[in-house]
Formats: structure tokens, C-alpha cells, sequence
């Protein structure tokens, strides 16, 4: 393996390499998605992302014949380890040709960097936890991925299987559309229920929008604890999204369920600005802010919504809140005019869950998928 070089990212040239690398990849692939250049810069930015106070993070570069031709990043999230009791590393931002001789070059320095850290277990692709994007793409390619969630190519996870990582979850994504409508029988279920629970429905205030952040901060850490892979966000994580969130959210499709004044329940829904980000190649400026206002104002090109989290507190939960929730996110979201809706990610293991999402009308379309290996 000697024509592939591992080089750290050391400075703010070689972060423009590992932030412009998947570019080059997939740059005749018409379902992928270039990421607003400015908007990595500062998720790279120790300075500006909460998440590197508590963790420890490396990136690297792979170069053969003076060309960038891969990258990789090793991850200690001392947090996660911290919350779960493990020694796990994980790697994320995995992205290489269809050659293993470059993927087994990045992923055995992650290997060494982690073991020097002290960790006994590699998991990945997590870009950083799973409160970011997480996990390979292993079924429902063909088309984009909607905002916040990943995408690759077939052989990807193939190369990580080869070095010796394997399946320890599948993370599921289902999909509804205004044609395929939510069941009458299920409709006029969850409406009784919803009479007898004395439970209301809101949007979140954008005049309150503080007050209302924290109000879902104190449901969600209680509502996603048991979950696996969980990683609990602190206050200036959870402010750091929410800050970034405002910019993009239809405050209408993200909603507080409230008991008697308590705040006991959240979802939170997207409109898909990958539709938008896709033309745009990774450019704001100088014409890229025009054609975002064209794309999402005047022609109105989004017309989807990913439902990307929910949460219950313990004590409302298999009470149907969440049959609530999806339906008041789906009905309000139709008369926005959005005609499709992604719901994920959802645990494979989350059975209640699945079935839920397909008693509703909704069917799974994608998959994706997260290993590891003892080191």
C-alpha cells in the first residue's frame, strides 16, 4: 500500500480538501447532495460546534499521486462513553473510491488512533453522533437523501465489511405521500383518544421561540434516554441546534403536546431544503442566495418535510401521543402543501415503532446501516 499517503488535517487549506473531497466523488452522481461549503466550515469549526468540548476528533486525508482520493475522521465522544459506560471509538466522513487498498489505509489509522486512545471498539459512520448524520446507505438508493441524513455509494459499506467491521444496527426510513393519505379507521382511533387524553396540540411560538426550545429540551433528553446509541445533548449543544434549526423550520410542522400546561411530548418537521441545496453545488454566494429565495419563495420547489425527531416523556409514552403527533404533522403538513414526508430515522429494533409508522399509512423505503469491530 504504498502509493496511498494518510495525512492529518492540520490546516485550514487541508479542511477545505476534506470538506470539497465528496465533490469530486460524487460529482456525476445525480442524487447527491453538496453541502453549503460555509455551513462545513463551521461544523468543522472547534470554535463554533459545541460537540468538540466534549470529545476528542482527528481527521485525515488519503493521498495518492498528490491528489486527494479519500477522508476519514476518528472520533472519541466522550460523552457517549460517559452515558453508555464504554470505551467506543467511532469513525464518520467515510468516503473513498471503489478501492480497498485506499478505504483499509483510512480506516487502519482510525483503528491505531482509537486504540491509542485507550478504546476497545470501533462503530461508525457517525458524522458525529447520532444526533448528527449517521450510518451507511445499504437500501433505497435512486434517490436524494432528504436534509440531515447521509448518502453513498453500494460499495461503501462493502469496503468496511472487507476490513472486518460488521452490522450492529440498521436504522430504517419510511415514506407517506398526500396520495397514500393516513387509514379512516386509524384517523377516527387516534381522534377519541386524543378527546379522552385531554391532551393539545400546538406549533411552536416563533415570538417565543426561547421559551418553547426549552420546553422541548426538558422533554427531550427524558424521552430518547433508553434508546441505543443515545447520545444526551447539553445546553449549548442543544441551543447550538436550535439556533441552526430557526433558519430552516415551518414553525406550523413543529409542534409541543401539552397536559394540563406540561409540556409532555415534541416532533420536530423539516421542509427537505435538499431539494433546494441540490442545484445549489455547495455555493451561497454570490448567486446562491438568489436562487434559494427563487427556489424555496417564488417557485415553491419543496414540497417534502422530514419528521426527524419526536419524543415522549416516560410516563405518556404507549399511550398513542405519538399516533398524535404524526397525524396533526401529516394533516397540518398537506395543507401547507407538502406532498411527501420522510419519517426517520427509526431504530429496526424499535418494533412499536415500525409498526406504527406502517399502520399509518407510511411505507419503508430506506435503510441504512451502522458497524463496528472489537480493536
Amino acid at each position: 500500500m504504498a502509493n496511498v499517503e494518510i495525512v492529518e488535517v492540520e490546516s485550514k487549506a487541508q479542511l477545505r480538501q476534506f470538506i470539497k473531497y465528496p465533490m469530486k466523488l460524487y460529482h456525476d452522481d445525480p442524487n447527491y447532495v453538496t453541502p453549503l461549503i460555509q455551513e462545513r466550515l463551521d461544523f468543522f469549526d472547534r470554535s463554533k460546534n459545541p460537540f468538540f468540548k466534549n470529545a476528542w476528533v482527528k481527521l485525515f486525508l488519503a493521498m495518492k499521486d498528490g491528489e486527494v482520493t479519500g477522508r476519514v475522521a476518528a472520533i472519541v465522544n466522550y460523552k457517549h462513553n460517559g452515558y453508555h459506560e464504554e470505551t467506543t471509538g467511532f469513525f464518520g466522513f467515510f468516503d473513498t473510491p471503489d478501492d480497498y487498498e485506499i478505504a483499509h489505509s483510512l480506516l487502519k489509522v482510525v483503528m491505531i488512533k482509537l486504540k491509542q486512545q485507550g478504546m476497545d471498539r470501533m462503530r461508525g459512520p457517525m458524522n458525529f453522533s447520532t444526533n448528527h448524520e449517521c450510518g451507511f446507505l445499504v437500501d433505497g438508493y435512486g434517490s436524494p437523501p432528504v436534509v440531515m441524513m447521509t448518502y453513498n455509494h453500494p460499495y461503501q459499506v462493502k469496503l468496511a465489511e472487507k476490513f472486518g467491521l460488521k452490522k450492529v444496527m440498521d436504522l430504517v426510513g419510511f415514506s407517506i405521500t398526500d396520495e397514500d393519505g393516513i387509514p379512516e379507521r386509524i384517523q377516527k382511533v387516534v381522534n377519541r383518544m386524543r378527546e379522552r387524553s385531554k391532551i393539545t396540540i400546538r406549533p411552536i411560538s416563533m415570538s417565543k421561540f426561547n421559551a418553547d426550545v426549552e420546553k422541548i429540551k426538558a422533554v427531550y433528553n427524558s424521552a430518547w434516554a433508553p434508546n441505543w446509541g443515545f447520545v444526551p445533548m447539553d445546553e449549548a449543544e442543544f441551543d447550538h441546534l436550535a439556533k441552526d434549526l430557526k433558519q430552516i423550520i415551518e414553525p406550523e410542522v413543529v409542534l409541543i403536546a401539552e397536559h394540563e400546561g406540561k409540556p409532555v411530548a415534541f416532533s420536530i418537521a423539516l421542509p427537505d431544503i435538499n431539494q433546494v441545496l441540490i442545484r445549489l453545488k455547495g455555493r451561497l454566494f454570490p448567486t446562491g442566495l438568489l436562487k434559494l429565495i427563487w427556489h424555496t419563495k417564488i417557485r415553491n420547489k419543496i414540497d417534502r418535510v422530514r419528521l426527524i425527531t419526536f419524543g415522549v416523556i416516560p410516563e405518556f409514552q404507549k399511550r398513542g401521543v405519538d399516533s398524535l403527533m404524526f397525524i396533526e404533522t401529516f394533516n397540518r403538513g398537506v395543507k401547507l402543501g407538502y406532498s411527501q414526508a420522510e419519517l426517520s430515522w427509526v431504530l429496526e429494533t424499535n418494533e412499536l415503532m415500525c409498526r406504527a409508522c406502517e399502520q399509518m399509512g407510511a411505507k419503508l423505503y430506506k435503510k441504512y446501516r451502522i458497524v463496528e469491530m472489537p480493536l
